[in-house]
């Protein structure tokens, strides 16, 4: 339950910089910043850090600006 609680305002906070840029390399810069603060806060430790900076970094390129 205590996951889900921290998990919930990280997400919808990825969720609105996930594709924050103009360029794939921003967007996937701001998504990998998302990533690595989410992974932190529901992991607690690296591996989720960098577990999340590599989702957010693959989300974030994949999107196109509007």
């Amino acid at each position: 339950m205590k996951t889900l609680i921290k998990m919930v305002p990280v997400v919808g906070m990825v969720a609105l910089l996930g594709a924050c840029g103009y360029t794939m390399e921003q967007r996937a810069a701001t998504g990998a910043i998302g990533g690595a603060v989410a992974g932190q806060a529901i992991g607690g430790n690296t591996e989720s850090t960098v577990g999340g900076a590599a989702a957010g970094a693959i989300a974030g390129a994949v999107t196109t600006p509007r």
